[in-house]
C-alpha cells in the first residue's frame, strides 16, 4: 500500500527535559496521539530516560499496567484498554491500541528478531511498537518511523531528539509539538 515513490521527508523536534517526571509527561503527550501502527525508535545510554518515557507513552495511550524495560524477555505486550460495552457482532471495541515493547540491549545479531518473529509486529498495523535500543538493528527499520534520542545531560536534565521519517509522523511530531507547546506555557 505503501507509495516509495516519494521523496522521504525527515523533520526533527529537540526538546530538554528537567527531570523524569517531565520525560513521562512528555511521553504521555506523545502516547496521547497515537492511533496504532507506529513504529518509535529509542536510542541512549543506560539511564537515558528511555523506560521512563515509555511509561508516560503507555498512560498517555491508556494503558494502567506499570510499564518495566523488558531486557530478560525482549519484548512485553502491553494490552489497549478496552471500553465495558460490546458491540453488535459479539467482539469488543478497542479503545487504545496495544503496547508492544521492544528491548534489544541484550541482542546480538538483529537476525535473531527476524528468527524470533518480531518483524510481524513491526508490519502488522494494530499495536504501537516502542524498540529501546534501535540502534542495535538499524538496518531492520522502515522508511515511516520516529526516532526519539535520550541523553542524559545532568542528573535529572535529557535531551531528546526527535527525528520523524517519512509524512505520516512528520504530521505525528508536528501535533506533539503543538501539544507540548500548548500546555508548556500554561
Amino acid at each position: 500500500m505503501g507509495d516509495n515513490t516519494q521523496e522521504e521527508v525527515t523533520c526533527t523536534l529537540d526538546i530538554v527535559s528537567h527531570s523524569s517526571a517531565q520525560t513521562q509527561r512528555l511521553g504521555m503527550r506523545l502516547g496521547d496521539l497515537l492511533r496504532g501502527g507506529e513504529l518509535l525508535l529509542l536510542e541512549g545510554q543506560l539511564g537515558s530516560g528511555k523506560t521512563t518515557f515509555t511509561q508516560g507513552l503507555a498512560q498517555g495511550m491508556g494503558i494502567s499496567e506499570l510499564v518495566s524495560s523488558p531486557t530478560f524477555t525482549l519484548l512485553k505486550e502491553y494490552v489497549g484498554q478496552a471500553p465495558t460495552a460490546n458491540i453488535p457482532g459479539g467482539s469488543l471495541a478497542r479503545r487504545g491500541p496495544a503496547l508492544y515493547h521492544f528491548d534489544l540491549y541484550r541482542l546480538d545479531d538483529p537476525e535473531e528478531i527476524l528468527d524470533l518473529g518480531f518483524e510481524d509486529y513491526f508490519y502488522d498495523g494494530s499495536g504501537v511498537c516502542v524498540v529501546e535500543w534501535a540502534d542495535k538493528a538499524a538496518e531492520l527499520w522502515s522508511d515511516g518511523h520516529l526516532r526519539i534520542r535520550l541523553k542524559a545531560m545532568s542528573e535529572t536534565k535529557r535531551s531528546l531528539l526527535l527525528i520523524a521519517t517519512g509524512a505520516r509522523y512528520c504530521e505525528l511530531l508536528r501535533q506533539f509539538q503543538k501539544n507540548t507547546y500548548a500546555t508548556a506555557s500554561s
